[in-house]
């Protein structure tokens, strides 16, 4: 066998293995170490490949797609530079549990370490933040390496889907030549298959959670981030047995297809309610369910942490359980599912659920009528969501636009799905995230970002060069960072603007004409609204709104203040 030969078995042995482990997508950056590679992706049959030249954008846009689809999802580049380009990527898929398979191709061990071009050190590069990591063996003919390869992979894959599921990489090293022969048969896997077993809840925990239950007076469900696979109507009907408010994340996604007899278990102001003392104090809850991870909401934390309830439940597939306040008192590693089959018998009456539903109502009524002034970034934000349709995907940038979905994005019966990365909460790689929701989705969706955080992964767009696109940006301008001025330090004034306002007086005009994008620009909440009604023409389009900072501080402020003084005034 040659080396064409050799090199062929070697690459075409690992796509296979990859595939008979579960991927289905690889996103590929080109570059020259990692061709053999890239030609048995882009020639293996059932395989949807994915191009992004730009290698920090690619590692986001394939963390879009694991997110949605659940499953591995393939980021291959050359060696060098390109490969610490995924980091940012890596890290966020780390702590938001998402299943990337980075594959790094290297230069072969000779080139190591001798300034040889584009030779760093790959080994592990990526550190803690990826659950398994293997530098491979160079090809060669030998049946022992075969084996290697079959195994190794669905090694790595067994461990990076299992909980906490998580990145893993896959350091692979090429010698020149790098062609492979396209025709030669696809070589037999010597490994088969991988078997998981799952299991329910054993009857003395279901006994032992069935009495906490039973017992609780004053009990809350809170829902974080949840998969989006998750059963609405399992979940819900076990929120009714109880008759348990729930308090729920936009990313939970339970504020979207809410069934209308559970209408009033579902809590989305707590944010808001949860800034009166007063209320606050009034429904301190004795006991807490947690499914996913904590909520964005700080009022939430805070609320929690003061309170300490008895019995504090978190619920999650990982022994690494999240608990970043040190309230959790019981963990139950598994599923949500697991917990939902729990059946117990509860009063018809409640008056704490009473408390939360009657408070939310009033506080949606404040809410749902806020008009807000020039410059006021909820009332936008509140008007593109109720724009929205059915079937529909939402996604969210950090900072203040994930909290404006918080206060804003209330219950609906529409099919409106959010997605944001929260795991690390940075501002990088949005873009290219929702490029990738999108392509998993298949489905119209909406990206709400800032502008610095636009800036951030502008690259992320030439993906829209390479891959049919539906997506609407929808672009908060408030020249610079927003957050900031809700944040204590902005009173000080001195060097604030310079440290954390950080102006750039750019505008997006040319950036949507480089792409080729429909743009509007729009400073008025009526020409928002006209814009939002228009016909969208083309794949990409990007609409800026220009909002002021202290305008939107005073505005959020103002409809907070609003929602403290009535709870405060019913008591």
């Amino acid at each position: 066998m040659d080396n064409v030969h050799v090199l062929t078995n070697y690459v075409r042995r690992m796509t296979s293995a990859l595939v008979n482990a579960g991927v289905k997508a690889v996103v590929i950056s080109p570059g020259s170490r990692s061709t053999p590679l890239a030609y048995a992706f882009a020639s293996t049959e059932g395989l949807d490949v994915y191009m992004q030249i730009d290698e920090r954008s690619a590692g986001y846009f394939a963390l879009g797609l694991a997110k949605t689809k659940g499953e591995p999802v393939v980021l291959l580049c050359t060696s060098g530079t390109a490969a610490s380009n995924y980091y940012p990527a890596v890290t966020e898929a780390h702590y938001s549990r998402v299943p990337l398979v980075v594959i790094t191709a290297d230069r072969p061990h000779e080139l190591r370490e001798v300034g040889a071009p584009q030779a760093i050190n790959q080994i592990q590069m990526y550190g803690n933040h990826v659950k398994y990591s293997v530098d491979f063996p160079l090809p060669e003919k030998n049946p022992d390496i075969d084996d290697f390869i079959d195994r190794h992979i669905q090694r790595a894959l067994s461990v990076g889907l299992s909980a906490p599921v998580g990145p893993i990489h896959l350091n692979v090293p090429f010698r020149e030549p790098l062609h492979i022969d396209f025709d030669m048969v696809v070589p037999t896997l010597t490994f088969k298959k991988r078997f998981e077993v799952t299991e329910s809840l054993s009857a003395k925990l279901t006994e032992e959670l069935s009495n906490l239950l039973i017992g609780a007076s004053k009990g809350l469900i809170i829902a974080g981030e949840l998969p989006i696979d998750l059963d609405k109507a399992t979940f819900w009907k076990f929120a009714k047995m109880l008759k348990w408010p729930v308090l729920c994340d936009p990313l939970s996604n339970l504020r979207s297809e809410v069934p209308k007899d559970c209408m009033s278990l579902c809590i989305t102001n707590y944010d808001a309610i949860l800034k009166s003392p007063v209320f606050s104090e009034k429904v301190q809850p004795d006991t807490v369910i947690r499914f996913g991870a904590q909520p964005v909401s700080k009022p939430l934390s805070l609320f929690l942490k003061q309170a300490r309830p008895a019995n504090v439940i978190a619920v999650d597939e990982s022994p690494e359980f999240r608990d970043p306040l040190g309230v959790v008192t019981h963990h139950v590693q598994g599923k949500p599912e697991a917990i939902l089959q729990i059946f117990v018998k509860k009063p018809e009456t409640s008056p704490y659920k009473q408390l939360w539903s009657e408070a939310d109502e009033k506080a949606s009524v404040i809410i749902e009528s806020h008009v807000g002034v020039k410059g006021d970034e909820g009332a936008y934000s509140q008007t593109l969501f109720r724009h929205l349709p059915t079937q529909t995907d939402l996604i969210s940038g950090s900072s203040m636009p994930i909290r404006d979905v918080d206060t804003f994005f209330g219950k609906t019966t529409k099919d409106v799905a959010i997605f944001a990365n929260r795991g690390t909460n940075g501002i990088d790689g949005v873009v290219s995230t929702a490029i990738g929701i999108q392509a998993a989705r298949r489905r119209p969706a909406w990206l709400l970002i800032g502008d610095l955080s636009f800036l951030h992964d502008v690259n992320g767009l030439i993906a829209t060069r390479f891959h049919e696109t539906d997506l609407t940006i929808v672009i908060m301008n408030n020249d610079g960072g927003g957050i900031f001025s809700f944040l204590p330090q902005a009173k000080t004034g001195t060097h604030f603007e310079e440290l954390f306002g950080t102006p750039t007086g750019l505008t997006f005009d040319h950036i949507a004409k480089m792409y080729g994008a429909q743009y509007a620009s729009v400073s008025t909440l009526q020409a928002f609204e006209e814009e939002l009604s228009k016909e969208k023409v083309k794949p990409l389009r990007i609409i800026e709104v220009f909002t002021d900072r202290n305008l939107n501080v005073a505005a959020h402020r103002k409809l907070w203040d609003q929602v403290t003084r009535m709870l405060d005034f019913d008591e």
